[in-house]
């Protein structure tokens, strides 16, 4: 008899060991560890172990990333985001390094009915069954472009031509340009375009000093990014010079050297944490990523990119625990379809680039307290009025 109920116990231990296992809630991780985007992949994935060591458990439950590189291909991004849902039955997704790749894996997400928080700036995706899936951390381009095109009106600046990469990360920047610069009476006199494995642009930059434009304003981010900075430099370019957020790296500046000094940058306020006033809510939590980020990786944190994995963090984190609280189970269509529901009501949940408010009709959750402008002195960032 008791070898009978010592079998029976064993079998319902075996029967509940999977449902044991899978109370912990699961994040599916793509980024760009290898390839031409690695200089934001990396940083990306040193963001999400910050966020690790920042927030480890979410309502009781241990939160457990399986992460995956996608070599910076588009569809290998898809493929992993297919594989992490079909296989590995995870909860969420978030990633990756790039804007086509982030575009492919969202669209993937929305199919699949899986929420996803996109750590790379990324054009609107379908809304799918039962709303909208995908948020973002990056601040939108026209919010970003918008602080740069006034800072040029109020210089005095009417015309400007743009030089950056020939993919969907340029199409927005450039988008951006052309409605803000329309709006602010300044006229876009040049549109060259320039793919990030390319090793020379000497004809595009060419092409657009040939415009005369009063400023130039660059669509290309981290490594790659450097490429027209040098170009212009070695030509004896000496007038105002715009870059984007994606140029507060580490790999851009070494690359970029001394001709980096003077460019304008539009980017998060993390980037000049101790410059912002007391008062200022993002200040507390943008030097304690810094912290939770030196815990994790040994180091201290160099660029721009993994604090919007880091904030793709904090907001999955305050999801999940809303989420938690419906009774929906980890690993389930209902946990994950609750956590999409607490996604786009999140309300004023402070990150190191902005305060995010998602709603089904604003999938970029940020305001103007998400944008300032810093100016490249020598390797550091300083603040501007």
């Amino acid at each position: 008899m008791n070898l009978i109920k010592s079998l029976l116990l064993s079998t319902a231990l075996l029967v509940a060991a999977p449902h044991i296992a899978r109370a912990e809630i699961l994040v599916g991780f793509v980024t760009g560890l290898s390839g031409p985007v690695s200089s934001i992949g990396i940083p990306n994935a040193k963001g999400i172990a910050a966020g690790q060591a920042y927030v480890g458990e979410i309502g009781g439950e241990k939160v457990r990333v399986i992460q995956l590189d996608d070599a910076s291909d588009a569809t290998a991004s898809a493929r992993n985001a297919r594989k992490l849902v079909e296989q590995e039955k995870v909860d969420i997704l978030m990633g990756t390094s790039g804007a086509p790749q982030t575009l492919a894996m969202a669209t993937a997400a929305v199919e699949m009915k899986v929420p996803m928080v996109a750590v790379s700036p990324i054009a609107a995706v379908a809304t799918g069954e039962g709303g909208p899936w995908v948020v973002q951390t990056p601040q939108p381009m026209p919010l970003l472009v918008r602080g740069v095109v006034d800072h040029m009106k109020a210089h005095g600046l009417k015309t400007v031509a743009f030089i950056g990469f020939s993919d969907a990360f340029g199409d927005l920047m450039y988008d951006s340009l052309s409605q803000s610069a329309k709006a602010a009476d300044i006229k876009v006199v040049a549109n060259e375009r320039y793919a990030r494995s390319d090793s020379s642009v000497t004809a595009q930059v060419l092409r657009a000093l040939a415009a005369r434009p009063d400023a130039i304003m660059l669509g290309g981010t981290g490594t790659p990014g450097a490429l027209p900075v040098i170009a212009l430099s070695e030509r004896g370019y000496k007038g105002p010079l715009y870059g984007n957020n994606g140029m507060i790296s580490a790999d851009f500046l070494r690359l970029a050297g001394k001709a980096a000094n003077g460019i304008i940058c539009p980017t998060g306020p993390v980037i000049a944490a101790e410059q912002l006033p007391a008062s200022n809510p993002i200040q507390k939590v943008a030097l304690d990523f810094r912290a939770a980020f030196e815990k994790a990786n040994g180091e201290a944190p160099t660029d721009a990119f993994s604090s919007y994995s880091f904030d793709g963090w904090l907001v999955f984190a305050d999801a999940a625990k809303r989420a938690m609280a419906t009774g929906a189970k980890p690993g389930s269509p209902e946990f994950r379809t609750a956590l999409r529901q607490a996604l786009f009501a999140t309300k004023e949940v402070v990150g190191t680039q902005g305060v995010y408010t998602y709603t089904p009709a604003d999938r970029h959750g940020v305001d103007d307290r998400s944008r300032i402008l810093v100016q490249i002195e020598d390797g550091k960032y300083r603040l501007l009025p």
